[in-house]
């Protein structure tokens, strides 16, 4: 049987590199072709580097059919599944992963409701048109949040949150960087928000200038830190309390050192509001004393 390799499918998932290749070459040469290529058809759909190492060095390998396929996204799913359980996937690379997977499943899921929507609408008379060319022929898609997505690719919401701004915004140039791990994804993500030819030129300039570049896109991101007794005053509005309490969270806010200032004021305010409880607990308590002694 004839494989067909498709370019489209080879190039879906980031190549192996120059070194990861020559040891799966290796590894060939001396074990011969242990794991069965994936074909959907005629399509080869896992074993690509395995294959061209095969027939270059005309080594006999075993196929397998995957029978559950019904159409290009199902191949595209079952890819990105696979190589998310790899361990020699990068961070990065996961992460662009996990966001086709989201992609793909909401397409899918915006077809289901089109469909519901037609039969609500009586334009088709349901599930029992099985055969009918509108019908999306898999699965009801599951609607994937952004918690979920990340935990499936192993990284955080925020590096999620990262990595999708720079499949987005970031250049080629930017891209490739993060990919050989000369910049970082939360660096690189800082300077994805560069327009796009200073993101070529920081990239052009190498590691020590695209550093340089995610430090000034932070830096003037970052609001001006008010002095302390400042922000708490500014916290506690017309709320009277003792001096020495004042101090107390003075020194706390400044032991937080660079923190945002909503998080320095909601902890101000979350102290002032406990010590209020602490005051108004004891009042009540004072109240049952009272009432109990005079009951005596």
């Amino acid at each position: 049987m004839d494989i067909v390799v498709k370019e489209e499918l080879k190039a879906y998932i980031d190549p192996l590199t120059p070194d990861e290749h020559d040891a799966l070459e290796r590894s060939i040469l001396a074990e011969g072709c242990r794991d069965a290529l994936v074909l959907w058809g005629e399509v080869l759909v896992d074993g690509h580097n395995r294959y061209g190492i095969c027939q270059k060095h005309g080594l006999p390998f075993q196929t397998i059919q995957n029978t559950r396929f019904q159409s290009m996204d199902d191949v595209h799913l079952w890819m990105i599944e696979q190589h998310l359980g790899r361990r020699s996937v990068s961070d990065f690379q996961r992460g662009v992963l996990a966001l086709r997977k989201r992609d793909i499943l909401a397409e899918r899921h915006r077809a289901d409701q089109a469909q519901l929507q037609k039969e609500s609408d009586g334009e088709i008379s349901g599930p029992a048109d099985a055969g009918d060319e509108d019908s999306p022929p898999w699965a009801a898609a599951p609607k994937v949040s952004r918690a979920d997505m990340a935990r499936e690719a192993r990284l955080s919401s925020s590096q999620v949150t990262m990595i999708e701004r720079i499949h987005k915004q970031a250049a080629p140039e930017l891209v490739e960087a993060v990919k050989t791990g000369v910049i970082s994804i939360s660096a690189a993500a800082a300077v994805a928000d560069l327009p796009e030819d200073e993101q070529r030129a920081a990239a052009a300039a190498g590691k020590d200038e695209l550093k340089q570049a995610a430090k000034r896109v932070r830096e003037s991101k970052r609001k001006p830190r008010k002095p302390a007794q400042e922000v708490l005053h500014s916290a506690d509005g017309d709320t009277e309390i003792d001096p020495s309490r004042a101090a107390e969270i003075a020194d706390a806010l400044n032991a937080l050192g660079e923190g945002p200032g909503e998080l320095r004021q909601r902890i101000i305010a979350l102290t002032l509001e406990n010590d209020t409880l602490r005051q108004q607990l004891a009042a009540l308590r004072k109240q049952v004393q009272d009432s109990e002694m005079a009951d005596a």
